[in-house]
């Protein structure tokens, strides 16, 4: 109210005027931002001149209740409507190959591409290499119009690979690519066609002809041309905090209140989009290096073209808080790298402490409804970063795992320990769309990190892998203590190998499969199990892999005070086809039961024990599942229409 400006970056232009006026200020700079959509041609950037500092933090705040929006998009207007009812307008950037998109937004929901198959999916019929693979029939064609638009998407187990066509060869039903996957385009498995013009039939569904600039709609029932806002995405990121790496100038203090940040951009690379796993070389809207004590509360991010938010190298002690993610082409949150980079780069760890990512807070957040053109991504990725905790989110409706923790595969130095991943409510995960997922992932060595009262279920993959708790390569030194996991497809807990692991004081129920799983023998212990409930009530053996009653291997791990119950009547079979008394023979189990844990009705989701459970005999102690995810409805988001669904 003391004089208004008409944009962000002149406000920013002020603050930075106003600190070296007031060098030494003691109290924060507070810019208020009114309601409405404030449209940027750029990313907001803030570098280490724009920092606060602890007594005087630069604030930026919406104003009152209202509620102001930083798009990255442009809202598109000038619809001419053809006599099959279609919207058409012409964009003479995207004519004259300034822009392009793949994503558009109507009335704030999310709209997709004509696809092929129109339903299920097509399947490779023949192996030939990493460039290029064949298919049946004419599933895809050399006569579709804009052929180098067209977007062709293989499905691996726990990725995808998004690549553009460089020839067909229909005769030999052979189509190759402009660039390589990482992986071999493997007979049988899945794939899908995007962006095909002769496509182009239901509602919702649009097509941008970059030769003719033109953009075509066709609309649901009751949308009108000239009062749906129709916004298509141009900048890749909204907001950039960058300080400078070389010279350790960091940005910091400076925080992001009440605000929403949207419509970034993301269009295919010319030799394609693969990368290994958790989709995290694409961009992020919200991105920070060298950034430090950056705060953000009760902010949204929507409708995105890649992750939400991303802390890269030499950022520390930032913090996100009541925060709301949702409607993402890719992943919720980053944590250990910020943007684009190769495989080997996001791998690597800094040997200057400066240069560690560490000490985030994640917490009370909504991250949900991702993966919506990239289905590998995650709700939250921790990589080789330390010190973080992820507590009290809602972290929901992904294709791929739901929290991500560590990016070292075996026993290797790893700069990802001390994590803190707890009361978190993870569910809706995979959806039969990936596989080899876990509600929550670990990797490596990672010394003090805690899993804890966390409640997660409903992980249901495509193929192998569908578990709650997944102690992948090297996962070692870690607690999972005290978290509820149920309906899972392949299990409750996995270890691939590791090193003493601690699983107590778990409820794992309801897996489809098996209820454990372990896939590798080693010499030493890979896990204690200890105090745990493992309850189902179908005919799936107790454990899986290796370690199931029918495949003999070395015993590598300590399992004590369990209890272990199949509801359908079938006594639990245990290593070496053993009853739980030959089981004993062999020092495990030695005061664990095989009993009813009488639990209040687990079938209607209620897992707390009766007061006569025998769980309670071996040393179970209850806790309340009820406590994990966010505490309080959502704000920014809850008016949002549903998000719509990106695979079948």
């Amino acid at each position: 109210m003391d004089g208004p400006v008409a944009t962000l970056e002149q406000a920013r232009l002020q603050v930075a005027q106003l600190r070296r006026r007031q060098p030494g200020r003691d109290r924060p700079v507070l810019v208020s931002i009114r309601g409405g959509v404030y449209y940027l041609d750029q990313p907001l950037r803030f570098g280490p001149e724009d920092s606060g500092t602890e007594r005087s933090p630069t604030i930026y705040k919406a104003f009152g209740d209202e509620r102001p929006v930083l798009s990255g998009g442009v809202r598109i207007t000038h619809w001419q409507v053809t006599a099959e009812g279609r919207w058409q307008t012409t964009l003479d950037d995207v004519q004259a190959g300034k822009w392009s998109f793949a994503q558009l937004f109507v009335n704030d929901q999310r709209r997709y591409r004509p696809r092929l198959p129109k339903q299920g999916y097509y399947y490779i019929a023949e192996q030939l290499g990493q460039r290029e693979f064949g298919f049946a029939a004419d599933e895809i064609r050399a006569d579709w119009a804009n052929l180098s638009d067209v977007e062709v998407m293989s499905f691996h187990d726990w990725a995808a690979s998004r690549m553009r066509i460089g020839s067909v060869a229909p005769a030999q039903h052979r189509v190759v690519f402009t660039g390589q996957s990482w992986e071999m385009f493997a007979k049988g498995h899945r794939y899908l066609v995007d962006n095909v013009r002769e496509a182009l039939s239901e509602p919702g569904q649009w097509y941008l002809d970059r030769p003719l600039g033109r953009l075509t709609y066709i609309p649901k029932a009751g949308e009108q041309p000239d009062q749906a806002e129709v916004i298509a995405p141009r900048v890749e990121q909204v907001l950039v905090l960058q300080g400078d790496l070389a010279s350790k100038r960091w940005v910091q203090h400076v925080q992001f209140s009440g605000l929403t940040f949207a419509h970034t951009n993301w269009t295919m690379p010319p030799a394609g989009q693969a990368f290994p796993q958790a989709e995290i070389g694409l961009n992020a809207a919200i991105v920070a290096i060298a950034a430090r004590q950056i705060v953000f509360e009760r902010c949204a991010v929507r409708h995105v073209g890649g992750y939400g938010m991303a802390f890269g190298s030499g950022s520390q002690n930032n913090r996100v808080e009541s925060c709301e993610l949702v409607d993402l082409a890719g992943g919720g949150v980053k944590i250990g790298h910020a943007g684009f980079g190769t495989w080997d780069q996001i791998k690597q760890i800094s040997d200057d402490p400066e240069m560690h990512v560490s000490h985030h807070v994640i917490r009370n957040c909504l991250v949900a409804h991702g993966g919506r053109l990239h289905p590998g991504a995650v709700g939250v990725w921790i990589g080789q970063s330390s010190y973080n905790t992820i507590e009290h989110n809602d972290i929901f409706d992904f294709y791929q795992t739901g929290i991500s923790v560590g990016w070292t595969w075996g026993y290797g130095p790893s700069d990802a320990h001390h994590n803190d991943i707890g009361f978190n409510h993870v569910y809706t995960i995979g959806q039969l769309v990936t596989s080899d997922m876990g509600g929550i992932y670990t990797l490596g060595v990672q010394s003090g990190t805690v899993v804890h009262d966390n409640h997660v279920h409903d992980i249901q993959s495509l193929d192998y892998g569908g578990w709650g708790l997944y102690a992948d390569e090297g996962s070692t030194d870690i607690v999972m203590e005290r978290n509820l996991v149920h309906h899972t497809k392949t299990g409750g807990f996995f270890q691939h190998f590791g090193k003493e692991n601690r699983i107590r004081n778990n409820i794992f129920a309801f897996g489809t499969q098996f209820q454990l799983e372990g896939t590798r023998p080693e010499s030493h212990v890979s896990f204690h199990f200890e105090r745990n409930i493992v309850f189902w009530d179908n005919d799936s053996p107790l454990m899986g892999g290796c370690h199931s009653a029918s495949v003999p291997c070395e015993i590598n791990f300590k399992l004590d005070h369990n209890v272990y119950w199949n509801a359908a009547g079938k006594l639990p079979v245990f290593p070496g086809n053993l009853n739980l008394d030959q089981w004993r023979e062999r020092d495990q189990d030695r005061h664990s039961l095989v009993a009813n844990p009488l639990f209040a009705d687990a079938k209607n989701g209620n897992f707390q024990l009766q007061p006569a459970s025998p769980a309670l005999e071996v040393g179970f102690r209850p806790f309340d599942a009820m406590k994990a995810g966010r505490q309080g409805p959502p704000l920014l988001t809850k008016d949002l229409p549903t998000v719509p669904p990106a695979f079948p």
